[in-house]
């Protein structure tokens, strides 16, 4: 387990290879992507330099994924994203979009836990556990992988559900008054 906290190091030679580490063979940036969304951490570092290149192929990867059109950022954030190197509000972006992925997770969390919990009069049906673990890893694998399903709790739904809409018109506030906080930068 102490070996899952640590990241996979990955190693770039002056031929501009990726070597992993731990299964002495070489990688390419499909083989990190796949890594990363398995739930591992990676650390890239230049052999001879020893200078971390992690952020850079990050960047990489995300660019040749957005290139195939696999569209995750629309133009107006990739836009913003290019303003804030050239104003004040650098310092703010950060910590914006930590807080927003985060909030993404907690939700793709909840809504997982929620999918999980909800009774179903078809459970009864021959084939229906398959069908019910087909569905969960179809919205596992739309959410990016982000989080795992929390075990849920014994629950009146009607609370959780009311709970549920409140949470996310307060998530929804909060990116709102986050987002216009950013455009007045």
């Amino acid at each position: 387990m102490a070996e899952d906290a640590k990241p996979l190091l990955i190693k770039r030679y002056a031929s501009r290879r990726l070597y992993n580490t731990e299964t002495s063979d070489y990688v390419t940036l499909e083989d990190i992507a796949s890594f990363i969304r398995e739930g591992r951490e990676v650390q890239i570092v230049d052999l001879k330099s020893g200078d971390d290149l992690t952020r850079q192929y990050l960047l990489q990867i995300i660019a040749e994924h957005e290139s195939r059109g696999e569209n995750v950022l629309p133009v107006d954030v990739l836009t913003d994203l290019v303003r804030s190197y050239t104003t004040s509000a650098q310092s703010v972006v950060p910590q914006f979009l930590a807080a927003s992925f985060e909030i993404l997770r907690e939700g793709q969390s909840k809504m997982m836990e929620n999918f999980a919990s909800f009774p179903n009069p078809m459970a009864s049906m021959p084939g229906f556990d398959a069908l019910h673990r087909q569905q969960q890893a179809f919205i596992k694998s739309m959410m990016g992988g982000w989080g795992a399903p929390a075990s849920s709790g014994p629950e009146d739904e009607s609370e959780d559900a009311a709970k549920d809409r409140q949470e996310l018109n307060s998530i929804k506030k909060q990116l709102a008054d986050l987002q216009s906080k950013l455009s007045k930068l």
